[in-house]
This record gives structure tokens, sequence and C-alpha cells, in this order.
């Protein structure tokens, strides 16, 4: 069985949005976690996640022991999976994506360093 993908408008529409909510499942797998506001990018068609805590943040920590749960973005709920990202290739291009997307911030540099740049997470719909 194949994974699911987003549609190239959705793709084209999670470029843009900036109301991205993360909401892991709780360790019962069914109950989702409180909504985290964070950041998102799209990078080669793909939607992509950082924990501005890094690998100590508790949705990211969550993302990865469940491995599932419920995002919001571009004003819809979308039931996905979370997948760790462990290819620097592809990290170094989501790098570049944050810095187009959100220059200017004053939290951006944190954004692109190491601690939350390990904690880059694909998400992938189911």
């Amino acid at each position: 069985m194949s994974e699911k993908t987003w549609t190239t408008k959705e793709i084209q529409n999670f470029a843009k949005a900036d109301d991205f909510q993360v909401s892991p499942f709780y360790a019962d797998g069914i109950t989702y976690g409180t909504p985290t506001w964070i950041w998102s990018v799209v990078t080669n068609g793909k939607l992509f996640i950082r924990a501005w805590n890094g690998q100590n943040s508790s949705w990211y920590n969550s993302a990865i022991k469940q491995k599932a749960g419920r995002v919001f973005l571009d004003g819809l709920n979308h039931e996905v999976i979370f997948k760790k990202l462990n290819d620097n290739e592809v990290n170094t291009l989501v790098d570049q994506e944050y810095e187009k997307k959100y220059q200017g911030s004053a939290y951006l540099p944190p954004m692109v360093q190491a601690g939350p740049k390990s904690s880059t997470i694909e998400v992938i719909p189911r």
C-alpha cells in the first residue's frame, strides 16, 4: 500500500498558508493533543514542520512516538502521519524555504539552527 499524497492544489495553498496547528495523538492513539501553532513549509511538493525547542518539544515527541494525529492548515483539519526527516540534503532545502517564507522574522534565525533542524518532520496525509 503506497502513502497518500497531497494534491497539487493543497500543496500550493499550504506553501502560502500561515495557520498551521499540530495535534499529535496522545499515548492512547485516539485522543488528539492540544493544538500547537507552528511554522510550516513546502519543499519539493512535500509538507514539513519543525519544533522551536527541537527534540525537547512535547508535541514533537508525541508526533515521533504516535506517528499520527491531526493538523490544521489552510483553514481545514487534516488527518496525518508524521515522519522524521533523516535526509540532510532535503533538510537544507527546508531551511531555504523557512528563510523565504519567514524572511524578516526575529524567530527565523533560531529555526534554521541545529536544534530545530534536528526535529524536522514530514507531514503526510492519511
